[in-house]
């Protein structure tokens, strides 16, 4: 990490910060499916405040009550399956396993490997030789006891796939051959390869309250005691063109430059100093160009996040204004993945990803993250 630079990480152990807004893509909105059912729905985001405690009841009938720190446990699986675009099917999964194996708990194993009692944690497990709140094994393959015991890096193990830390060794979700048209709990057994592989589906009528919970989507009794979901539609953006009270010289003229390309598709490696490459924008793409805009051509950013986190100086989380850049990190990881434009509140605007376009979006999408703030000029 930088010299100097401060940061802030949400859902840090004993955090509270987290939302509850739904995003629900194009393939979702409108759909006659029930959105837990469909493994093409877009992705849950969240945003906003963990309730204090949820209840519910699994299939053999036994009520299950939650407490607060292992609703935002959910709700850290829910986030990262936001941010790395797992369909809403996928996060269910994920929050069942997590349910079954650590009753969402971010648990150590003291004997087998007694470091872990020193890291932050909801308890002593003692299973064998597993840790964390998915109940991974070091000695399989899964990770280092310090990144199984990161709620947010041990998730991103369990999904797996391209963007997953064990590269399908062992194999995530996402590794799974299939695994959108298995049912949620022998999809589960897949990844987790359970001695006990029919106890995972018995949590299902939990995690989907917890998803409904945390997401804003509304789950009903259908007419044919199935369930159906109200589902709310959107795009991501936020209401609003351009701030009104956009800061003054070069912060707000930042903000105006990357505003003016608003709708721009995403392209990876897009973006110079004079606009749009390749038909597109990528999140560093969006800034450098911003920034040579702002400043008369005098600012000229290199095309890489994790070069652009040097430029400027840092800034304190309480003390960053709008015109600001905040860059996202996996904790552990070496770099940002990712950088945005502060605008003010919860609000950002950035090129998120493939399949998007330039918008604004917000903070709460980046929940579980390092985030690191510079500011130019």
């Amino acid at each position: 990490m930088v010299a100097g630079v401060a940061i802030a990480v949400l859902f840090a152990p004993g955090g509270v910060m987290l939302g509850v807004g739904t995003l629900v893509g194009p393939a979702a909105a409108g759909s006659a499916s029930c959105l837990w059912d469909d493994p093409a729905a877009g992705s849950i985001e969240v945003a906003g405040t963990v309730p204090p405690a949820l209840t519910a009841t699994n299939t053999a009938g036994a009520s299950i009550t939650l407490n607060h720190q292992q609703l935002v446990r959910a709700a850290t699986i829910i986030a990262v399956g936001a941010r790395e675009q797992i369909p809403p099917r996928g996060q269910l999964i994920a929050v069942m396993t997590a349910i079954t194996e650590s009753s969402l708990r971010v648990l150590s194993n003291d004997s087998a490997y007694p470091q872990s009692a020193q890291l932050p944690n909801d308890g002593d497990g003692g299973d064998h030789d597993s840790v964390g709140m998915f109940q991974q094994r070091p000695a399989a393959g899964w990770g280092s006891v310090e990144h199984l015991m990161d709620p947010v890096w041990s998730t991103r193990a369990f999904y797996g796939g391209p963007a997953g830390p064990n590269h399908g060794s062992p194999r995530g979700l996402l590794d799974i051959d299939g695994w959108q048209d298995m049912d949620p709990g022998a999809a589960a057994q897949a990844v987790q390869v359970s001695a006990y592989p029919d106890r995972y589906a018995v949590n299902r009528p939990i995690a989907e309250k917890i998803l409904g919970t945390l997401s804003g989507v509304t789950l009903n009794a259908g007419g044919d005691g199935g369930l159906a979901c109200d589902q709310l539609t959107g795009t991501g953006d936020l209401p609003g063109d351009l701030p009104g009270d956009l800061p003054p010289g070069f912060p707000g003229a930042l903000i105006a430059a990357a505003a003016s390309q608003r709708g721009t598709p995403y392209v990876w490696g897009g973006g110079n100093f004079t606009g749009p490459t390749g038909g597109g924008f990528d999140c560093s793409g969006l800034v450098l160009y911003a920034a040579y805009q702002a400043s008369d051509e005098r600012i000229r950013l290199p095309h890489y996040s994790g070069s652009q986190i040097h430029a400027g100086r840092g800034i304190g989380w309480g003390d960053k204004r709008p015109g600001d850049l905040i860059f996202f990190s996996y904790r552990g990881a070496g770099g940002p993945h990712h950088v945005a434009i502060y605008v003010g509140g919860d609000r950002i605007l950035h090129a998120p990803h493939t399949g998007d376009v330039v918008r604004y979006g917000t903070i709460g999408e980046f929940a579980g993250q390092v985030m690191t703030v510079r500011r130019l000029g």
